[in-house]
């Protein structure tokens, strides 16, 4: 794994804060409010002191402090009275950005808090849909330019899976409700990519239907075990890094030799290598989904 990342250019500025590189500029000269190392040729190079306090600035910002009011503001104080200010507000953009400054800070104490906010307004749904989902996407952009680190993200992913985590176990207490299918949730083997899948398993039984949690990289022999169990299955999987694109005619004729010569079982796949998946030669018992919002619709 990469060390964690210290230095910053101003588009990584840019990118994790939202503010264009031109205004943060004008800050800096105005207002002295960050203070960059330069290269031999005078590029920017922002630490993550700095990167923390443009976070807490822009949140100020964007809750209507002037610029110039904030400059004026004590250094060690900023932080407390963002703090404050997450505790009050719990907008969509505030939470995104406070989650993303808990993760460069790596501060689980503002993750908890800010979450606990949105709690007081709105449902773990509405969180996950509303919050979460465009945070990881973020989280997405921001890993491949660079930005962040895997520690990073780890970081801030291990938490949010904390909390799936916490909100299927309530649901699991009750019985399912709904005998008509069963639910296998897996990951192919070597896919370690498990928060969208975790989401899938809450919303599975919550729709009553008994679920089978398997999890991260599991063999297509160890799915096999469940046919001697189960009748008909229903197998969701997401696909983000594995199979790989020459891999993934060779892992679906497989599935189906295994486990889908059955016509009672069924896959349904998400994720980043179904784009290469041709439509129209699948077998009739495996669908593809666009979204988590889509299968939902489909339970």
């Amino acid at each position: 794994m990469n060390s964690v990342k210290k230095s910053f250019s101003i588009k990584d500025l840019e990118n994790l804060s939202g503010i264009k590189a031109h205004t943060i500029r004008i800050w800096e000269k105005r207002y002295n409010l960050l203070t960059p190392e330069r290269t031999d040729t005078n590029i920017r190079n922002y630490d993550l002191k700095n990167l923390q306090k443009l976070l807490n600035i822009t949140l100020l910002y964007n809750n209507g402090y002037k610029i110039s009011k904030i400059a004026k503001i004590p250094e060690e104080r900023i932080p407390i009275i963002v703090r404050e200010i997450v505790s009050e507000n719990s907008v969509k953009n505030q939470s995104i950005n406070a989650f993303k400054l808990s993760m460069i800070n790596f501060d689980q104490s503002l993750f908890y808090s800010t979450y606990n906010s949105l709690l007081a307004e709105k449902s773990f749904r509405e969180i996950f849909y509303e919050i979460f989902i465009p945070l990881l996407n973020e989280l997405g952009l921001l890993w491949q330019t660079d930005t962040i680190s895997p520690a990073h993200e780890h970081f801030i992913t291990g938490l949010i899976k904390q909390k799936i985590l916490i909100n299927t176990e309530k649901l699991q207490m009750a019985e399912p409700s709904n005998r008509s299918k069963v639910f296998v949730l897996y990951l192919p083997d070597n896919e370690i990519h498990e928060i969208g899948l975790l989401y899938l398993n809450y919303e599975v039984i919550l729709h009553g239907y008994q679920s089978i949690y398997l999890g991260q990289t599991v063999p297509l022999e160890s799915l096999s075990d469940l046919l001697k169990y189960y009748d008909s299955l229903n197998f969701v999987s997401y696909f983000t890094v594995t199979p790989t694109k020459d891999r993934l005619d060779g892992y679906l004729k497989e599935f189906i030799d295994l486990i889908g010569s059955n016509k009672d079982n069924h896959l349904w796949i998400l994720g980043h290598q179904t784009q290469y998946i041709d439509q129209a030669s699948l077998q009739p018992n495996i669908k593809i989904f666009g979204s988590i919002t889509e299968v939902v619709k489909e339970l």
